[in-house]
């Protein structure tokens, strides 16, 4: 998880999230934390701006509910680190085995979560998939980001032999096909 200040305000920070296992193995999820005016009195808002994550706690406006982990929040206890604590452990099998019916902003996610897990694993996984796509990744125009304030993380496609020089740089190779045998 990549956490960085809005260049236009602290009181907003950009975050990326990449989840290496479970459900939503291999999702690259951006969301933002808004923080109120007073805090620490009063929880920040955290809202997932990668389109359409399918998870019990996320809204389909991308809003993710703290509550099932800081319900009063307490704000000599309650800190941003454990929010993204939280935010990072709602994504495992534990804590979508402990989410509550009440607590859940996604009705459908919870249902199938709990009644049909196979089909709620198509739809987390196919949630990974769109995430990594290009429209996701490379959101300089996204219609849904029009008007809001810019990503202090924003990820950009190299041309080809751009990518070439980087990955030199680093040390990476190429993926390489190898032919199965019959």
């Amino acid at each position: 998880m990549y956490v960085v200040p809005s260049p236009e305000t602290l009181m907003v920070w950009d975050a990326v999230f990449f989840v290496h296992q479970g459900y939503y193995a291999d999702a690259i999820l951006k969301f933002r934390l808004t923080f109120p005016n007073n805090y620490p009195e009063s929880p920040p808002v955290v809202q997932f701006v990668t389109d359409v994550v399918f998870h019990p706690l996320i809204s389909h406006s991308g809003i993710f509910n703290l509550a099932p982990r800081f319900r009063p929040w307490r704000p000599k206890e309650h800190r941003v680190f454990d929010v993204l604590h939280w935010i990072k452990a709602a994504f495992k099998k534990h804590a979508l085995d402990e989410i509550k019916e009440a607590d859940c902003l996604n009705k459908e996610a919870y249902r199938l979560y709990h009644e049909t897990t196979s089909s709620f694993a198509g739809l987390a996984s196919q949630s990974s998939q769109l995430s990594q796509s290009a429209p996701a990744l490379f959101d300089r125009d996204h219609p849904t980001l029009k008007g809001k304030p810019r990503d202090a993380l924003p990820f950009r496609e190299l041309p080809p032999e751009m990518l070439q020089t980087q990955r030199a740089k680093i040390g990476l190779k190429e993926w390489a096909v190898v032919p199965q045998q019959s």
